[in-house]
């Protein structure tokens, strides 16, 4: 069994560590891999927006930091080029061809292709052998939300003609937002600005040959670009990505609107994001998302409680008005308190289980509780879809990735609402009829939303026992798919709510620890790894610990347990429990890393196993299973 002093070592090490990372508002910011993929749609966007930053006359910049942007933005492309002629998404993912053809595109409208000769040559290799245009629309079939930008991107660029892009109906953005889902679009909730730039790119470069179709399509052009401007948030960037803002301003650019001001709202929005060293992140930040981890983190153990600085931040960060983008209503947080953020299921079940964790407040602060996590909870309730799951901005689309139900937001969003079930029914001493009927009809729909979540989950499970998530995935599984992150994250739904009896969780229990590494930990081993290689990762181990800590009965669990917590002091003590790995899977199969996520998660396993009802439990197991083996 672990050494409890070792255990505690790691533990205070990692929580030390996680922190020192609050910044001087008292929450977490986090920092986000640099992404190939975004910093060259970004230096695609800004060639054709802002020609002067690739062939800048005498004296053009007051600020002397853009003077050589481009230069540094390829200079950093080509040292991030992978042996095999690609580029991943970060600097430690496999090459993919949608990455690729973007570095392509971005070499050639920043006039670099010709001095990088050899650069290009190895990626133009790659992607022939990748199956080249119709390699892509494979890797993301009937879904054009990422496909159709990037060919326009390489249609921009010269390199493809605009007939491989795929027309977008650009007018179907001046229908009402709530008829949205019901049309059909062939792109994501998310990517409604996409749908309409990139369309109107489309329209401009090959225009349809009948003249009745262009007029009445002619007709949605500036209708559907208020849209567009209505949707924009006030820092310029659309959900605060950079590869979904680019694709915009580029498409605007790349069609005579370089002064409408959708455009120059983006590059605002670009030219503030770059980092020094000319690379951009997948997105500005998760503060929202990483603070409630972090919060709950650090409370779910032994160890004082943190003080509540970020607390009021947090709180003020909940929408309070329809969203512009989505429609969504009042209710919900996103993942940052940033103006592009959008409300969703998974980070607003994290606001509500953290905000539940809290105790011992102050009247002033738990009077804003209350009703923030009321109109949450009425929010997620609000969200469910007719299958049971929860999906992600917005109910009843589903007929893409990314708008389906997803097993991990259905078990983020039981669990958030099982947190808060007793003082979401409390009722005053002496209520009103009608207060009680109120009180009966929420009782009657949470304890309905249980069960058509559970429900959900259980169509879902695989038949060998795992559950696959929506928003995180593995780079070396067949089908970049995480199991090992949907099952973990399903199981503590289980746990919270007294279920881990049921078949589906001793299924899901069983699979995790039959997926275990030789080494102690999890991590991916599924496609072209020897056996003797296991890639465990902090992360996925960290996140599978806490998963088993929860049935501690069970011996096989119970040794797993141990022998994963054993690799993560071992991490610990070697200081080796900061390293990332790219697990994140953003919107269309755009994969980035968190260099916070190793310390959350390790903190939150290693708190949990500290815990002294845990430890007494873990303890007794691990010595019935040793009785056993003896």
């Amino acid at each position: 069994m672990l050494d409890h002093d070792r255990l505690k070592r790691a533990y205070d090490t990692a929580r030390r560590d996680l922190l020192a990372e609050r910044n001087e508002h008292g929450h977490w910011t986090g920092e986000l891999a640099s992404s190939a993929l975004s910093t060259a749609t970004a230096l695609s966007a800004l060639a054709l927006a802002r020609p002067e930053l690739i062939e800048p006359a005498p004296n053009a910049f007051g600020d002397r930091a853009l003077s050589d942007l481009v230069p540094r933005g390829v200079a950093w492309l080509v040292k991030a080029q992978n042996p095999d002629g690609g580029w991943g998404d970060t600097d430690k993912s496999l090459s993919n061809i949608a990455t690729t053809m973007l570095v392509v595109a971005a070499l050639h409208l920043t006039r670099q292709a010709s001095g990088q000769a050899e650069v290009v040559d190895r990626a133009q290799r790659y992607i022939r052998q990748a199956g080249g245009v119709a390699g892509l629309r494979a890797r993301y079939g009937r879904d054009k939300t990422f496909a159709v930008p990037i060919l326009a991107n390489c249609a921009l660029a010269g390199l493809v003609p605009w007939t491989d892009v795929a027309p977008l109906p650009f007018e179907a953005a001046c229908l009402p937002q709530s008829w949205y889902r019901l049309a059909r679009l062939p792109v994501v909730s998310y990517a409604i600005p996409a749908l309409v730039a990139v369309g109107q790119a489309r329209f401009v470069h090959a225009p349809p040959r009948f003249r009745l179709l262009r007029w009445l399509r002619s007709k949605a052009v500036n209708r559907s670009l208020e849209v567009l401007l209505n949707m924009q948030p006030a820092s310029g960037g659309y959900l605060e990505a950079t590869p979904l803002t680019s694709f915009v301003v580029m498409s605007l650019a790349g069609s005579g609107r370089i002064n409408h001001p959708v455009c120059r709202n983006g590059v605002a929005f670009l030219l503030g994001s770059v980092r020094p060293d000319g690379s951009w992140p997948i997105d500005t930040n998760l503060a929202g998302w990483l603070t409630t981890l972090a919060v709950q983190a650090c409370e779910g153990s032994h160890s004082e409680s943190l003080d509540t600085a970020w607390l009021p931040w947090l709180l003020d960060a909940q929408q309070r008005e329809p969203h512009p983008f989505t429609g969504a209503a009042p209710g919900g947080w996103g993942w940052t308190d940033l103006s592009g953020s959008v409300p969703d299921a998974d980070d607003t079940s994290s606001a509500l289980l953290t905000l539940a964790a809290l105790t011992e407040l102050p009247d002033d602060q738990q009077q804003r509780i209350e009703p923030a996590a009321r109109a949450a909870a009425g929010w997620l309730l609000d969200l469910q879809n007719r299958d049971g799951g929860w999906p992600t901005f917005c109910r009843g689309w589903g007929k893409l990735p990314f708008d389906r139900s997803g097993t991990d937001l259905t078990a983020h969003a039981l669990r958030a609402l099982a947190a808060w079930h007793d003082r979401l029914l409390a009722l005053p001493a002496a209520s009103e009829p009608a207060d009680q009927r109120r009180h009966l009809a929420l009782e009657r729909r949470l304890l309905r939303a249980r069960e058509r979540g559970f429900a959900f989950l259980a169509r879902s499970q695989r038949p060998d026992g795992s559950w696959v998530p929506l928003w995180f995935g593995d780079q070396y599984h067949p089908h970049e798919e995480n199991p090992i992150y949907g099952t973990a994250r399903v199981l503590l739904a289980y746990r919270d709510l007294g279920s881990l009896d049921s078949p589906q969780a001793r299924r899901g229990l069983a699979w995790l620890v039959a997926r275990q590494n030789a080494d102690g930990g999890w991590g991916n081993r599924w496609r072209g790894l020897p056996a003797a290689e296991p890639r465990s990762s902090v992360e996925e181990t960290s996140l599978a610990v806490e998963a088993l800590l929860a049935e501690p009965e069970w011996p096989g669990v119970a040794l797993a347990a141990e022998g994963g917590l054993a690799w993560l002091v071992e991490r610990a003590e070697r200081g080796e429990h900061r390293e990332t790995t790219p697990l994140g899977f953003y919107f269309a199969k755009l994969w980035y890393y968190e260099k916070l996520y190793p310390l959350v998660f390790l903190v939150r396993a290693l708190g949990k196993a500290l815990a002294p009802e845990d430890r007494r439990a873990r303890g007794s197991a691990v010595a019935t299973a040793s009785g056993a083996e003896a």
